[in-house]
């Protein structure tokens, strides 16, 4: 009886999607097919990526494409696609560049995959799992934001790195939109099982949300040209692997809220459990009348994001 080989098709082969693909692949999580654009550039990068399972230990197939007709019944779909901000470009000239980007692979790519789960990674990240809910038509369930995973992640890094302890025994809980309003909760946030603020000062604390808050920005400053994509690539991996091998991991991922956290119709960063069959649990925990509000000022910042696309395609 032959293997079912499991796909993820990778959408735009920059450092993020290629990084992508070759955690997943190494992962031994799945096949994957890297898809752009450009020609040559997934070709090329998935040759290399292929060229290297034998000595990374690992038996996935990469392959390189410019036809979406090659990704035909996909499981998870991972959009990378989308520009970066230019000198002179507005954030409202990124925002409606990238939704229609998102639009015209989103459309693509369920052609031949409307099974498929998809993980939106493009930014403005809350703004983009908009754009493909509306593209695709899928359920909210099949349409994940990587955001959270991303945040909480660099929160964890900075507080094991403060504490002096290892990032495995932190767990950080950030809730919110991708950016500067989004909602790290150390009251929340442990350290093998130690609340936070039992081993930090406050001031010390809202440093590191400060700086978890500019994590993407600090990268960028530091690089100079260009942003950050292998923590970003590692987010992706964390929320596949969980996707196609049922872990129903508690991660914190951008999904559309229907009156959970007081919130209605709009994509916000909120903790889920991630299986099989996408969002299976959106769970609610009680916030303080200032986290409540942070939150929804949070929301606020995606709403306008909508409302200017709203605006553009009138």
């Amino acid at each position: 009886m032959p293997v079912c080989r499991r796909k993820v098709t990778v959408i735009g082969a920059g450092n993020v999607g290629a990084t992508a693909a070759q955690r997943i692949a190494e992962a031994g999580v799945a096949d994957v097919y890297l898809i752009d654009v450009v020609e040559g550039l997934p070709q090329g990068k998935a040759l290399d990526l292929a060229e290297s399972a034998p000595l990374q230990h690992h038996d996935q197939m990469i392959y390189g494409t410019n036809d979406y007709a090659d990704t035909t019944e996909s499981d998870v779909i991972v959009v990378t696609a989308g520009l970066a901000r230019q000198p002179g470009m507005s954030r409202d000239d990124l925002l409606i560049k990238n939704a229609g980007i998102v639009r015209s692979v989103v459309s693509q790519a369920v052609h031949y995959s409307p099974d498929a789960i998809i993980v939106m990674v493009t930014n403005p990240l809350d703004a983009m799992v908009h754009v493909a809910l509306e593209t695709s038509g899928f359920p909210r369930e099949r349409v994940i934001g990587m955001a959270g995973v991303l945040d909480s992640g660099r929160f964890r890094t900075f507080i094991a790195q403060d504490l002096g302890v290892s990032s495995s025994d932190v767990s950080a809980f950030v809730l919110g939109g991708h950016g500067d309003t989004m909602v790290p909760l150390p009251r929340l946030s442990t350290v093998a099982g130690i609340p936070l603020t039992e081993l930090m000062k406050p001031e010390r604390i809202e440093a590191l949300v400060q700086r978890t808050r500019n994590g993407g920005a600090e990268v960028v400053a530091l690089l100079k040209s260009g942003s950050a994509f292998y923590a970003p690539a590692s987010s992706v991996l964390h929320m596949v692997d969980s996707i196609l091998n049922d872990r129903k991991r508690v991660l914190p991922c951008a999904v559309l809220l229907r009156g959970e956290y007081k919130i209605d119709g709009l994509v916000v960063g909120v903790p889920i459990v991630l299986g099989a069959s996408g969002v299976e649990r959106i769970i609610e925990v009680a916030l303080t009348e200032e986290e409540q509000a942070a939150l929804q000022a949070s929301a606020g910042s995606v709403r306008g994001l909508i409302e200017t696309m709203q605006a553009a395609k009138s």
